[in-house]
C-alpha cells in the first residue's frame, strides 16, 4: 500500500468526501485518492523515495496541508488528518446564542467494578451562551439540567441515581452551571470556560475544557455554532458519599465522574419554530 490516511472531524467523525492529492518536488502530482465511508485513504501507489507534499480537501471544510517523507519501501502513511469547518477557526458572531437539546447532549460516564464503565445521559436541560462583542473573555455561558431526567439505561439503577444517596431530586430537582470567566488554551479553537456548577445543593467552581468545533447554516435558515466540553467531576465534592466496597476492596461504583458535553448552539435568544 504505498499512500494510506485516516480523515476526521475536530470532534473525531469521518469525512467520507475528502479527497487526497500528493504531489512530488516539481510540483507534479502523483497520487489522488478519495476517502471511503469510515474516511479512510488507500492507494496502492508505488512512491519514489523523497519529500512530498500532501492536500486534504472536502467540500464545507478548509483545506489541509503538510510534508511527507517516503523512505526506500515506497509507502506513506499520513496517519490522522483533521478537518475544521471553514470558519472554524473564527469565534461565532457576538450575541446571543440558545443551545439547542434536540441536537445536543449531557453525558457523564463512572468507573463500574473497576473494570468497566456506565454510561448516563441528562435527556431534559437547557442552556443559553453569550459572546461579547468587544472581548471574548467576557463571554457567559449558563445551563440548567433537569436532575430527574438521569438516564443510564436501567430503570433501577436511575431510581437509585435520583435518591438522596446521590441526586436526592426531590429536594435539588436542579443542576445549574454559571460561567464566571474563560481563558484561551492552547490553539485557536480551544478554551477554559470557569464558572460554578450547582448540584445535590451544592456549589462548586468547575472548569470545563472546550473545543469550538465551528459555526454554519442550518436547513432553516438560521446559523449553529458547535462545541464540546469536557471535564471532571468528583462525588465527594457534592456530598455525594455512597459507595459499596465489594469484598476485594474494589468500590462498585467510581469516585469520579467524566462529564461529555456536545452542544449545538442556534444564533438568537430562542429557539426556532420548526
Amino acid at each position: 500500500m504505498g499512500l494510506t490516511a485516516r480523515i476526521r472531524t475536530r470532534d473525531g467523525w469521518a469525512v467520507s468526501h475528502a479527497v487526497v492529492t500528493v504531489t512530488d518536488g516539481t510540483g507534479t502530482q502523483v497520487v489522488r485518492a478519495e476517502a471511503d465511508e469510515e474516511g479512510g485513504v488507500r492507494d496502492a501507489t508505488e512512491l519514489v523515495p523523497g519529500a512530498y507534499t500532501v492536500i486534504v480537501t472536502a467540500v464545507g471544510y478548509a483545506p489541509a496541508a503538510s510534508s511527507a517523507i517516503v523512505t526506500a519501501s515506497g509507502r506513506a502513511a499520513i496517519g490522522t488528518v483533521t478537518l475544521a469547518r471553514l470558519g472554524g477557526t473564527e469565534l461565532p458572531p457576538p450575541g446571543p446564542w440558545t443551545v439547542d437539546p434536540a441536537h445536543s447532549s449531557v453525558g457523564a460516564v463512572a468507573q463500574h467494578l473497576g473494570i468497566s464503565s456506565v454510561h448516563g445521559r441528562f435527556r431534559e436541560f437547557a442552556g443559553s451562551i453569550d459572546i461579547a462583542p468587544d472581548e471574548v473573555a467576557k463571554s457567559r455561558v449558563e445551563a440548567v439540567i433537569s436532575a430527574a431526567s438521569i438516564d443510564t439505561g436501567n430503570a433501577m439503577r436511575d431510581g437509585h441515581l435520583k435518591s438522596p444517596d446521590f441526586l436526592d431530586v426531590e429536594r435539588h430537582p436542579q443542576i445549574t452551571y454559571v460561567s464566571t470567566g474563560l481563558t484561551a488554551a492552547a490553539g485557536t479553537d480551544r478554551w477554559t470556560v470557569h464558572g460554578e456548577l450547582t448540584m445535590h445543593g451544592v456549589v462548586r467552581p468547575v472548569d470545563l475544557d472546550l473545543a469550538y468545533l465551528g459555526t454554519g447554516a442550518d436547513p432553516w435558515g438560521g446559523t449553529r455554532a458547535a462545541f464540546r466540553a469536557t471535564t471532571e467531576l468528583r462525588r465527594e465534592d457534592f456530598a455525594m458519599n455512597y459507595n459499596q466496597v465489594l469484598q476485594a476492596g474494589i468500590a462498585a461504583i467510581g469516585t469520579t465522574l467524566k462529564v461529555e458535553l456536545d452542544i449545538q448552539a442556534v444564533q438568537g435568544g430562542t429557539l426556532p419554530s420548526l
